[in-house]
């Protein structure tokens, strides 16, 4: 199993990149966000892989950090969540939001990753939710409160992708609480991005 991988980017593509390691290029699917810009050619990376093993394929995913790499092994551990999205969840949603939805069993916002209907959405609920409760840390997450879910609603009903409205909820000021406010505030955060 290749736990990490440590090279030179050699291409960026839509969805994967080449690193280079020890003279050998490895094909790594990623998540969107670090494929946006945030990489480019001729990069030192370090990245934590997940190696899916199947009949006829072998495939990589990559992630920046243990957190995400642990999410994913537990998505891909679900019926019906293929690594594909798996993937997509981690592009459209922080580990934070994502283990704050499967969590407070918030349906509306793991619909909208794309791949995922109610029925796997529920599956993703009742498989991962009491073990995402009992990993360390869980008691402290910041689980997004009624209005958050109520301001991504609002700006993913304008077209924004979840991961966008999450960050600019957190760039939103702590004395901004009304709602009509904070959607304001996070189109005025997502316009200067």
């Amino acid at each position: 199993m290749i736990a990490t991988l440590r090279g030179k980017v050699r291409a960026v593509q839509s969805d994967s990149l080449i690193v280079e390691v020890g003279g050998v290029g490895y094909r790594v699917f990623c998540v969107g966000g670090l494929l946006s810009g945030k990489v480019r050619t001729g990069q030192s990376l370090e990245l934590y892989t997940h190696m899916c093993v199947r009949e006829n394929d072998i495939t990589l995913y990559g992630f920046v950090s243990e957190e995400e790499q642990g999410l994913f092994a537990l998505l891909v551990g679900v019926n019906g969540i293929g690594p594909r999205t798996a993937l997509a969840a981690l592009s459209s949603l922080s580990p934070d939001a994502l283990r704050g939805a499967i969590v407070r069993e918030d349906l509306d916002v793991l619909t909208r990753i794309p791949g995922v209907g109610p029925k796997t959405a529920r599956r993703l609920m009742l498989d991962l939710r009491d073990r995402l409760q009992a990993v360390a840390g869980v008691e402290g997450m910041a689980i997004p409160d009624q209005e958050d879910v109520d301001v991504i609603n609002a700006l993913t009903a304008l077209g924004y992708s979840v991961a966008e409205a999450t960050q600019a909820i957190e760039a939103i000021p702590d004395e901004v609480q009304a709602l009509d406010e904070r959607i304001l505030a996070a189109l005025r955060v997502l316009s200067s991005l």
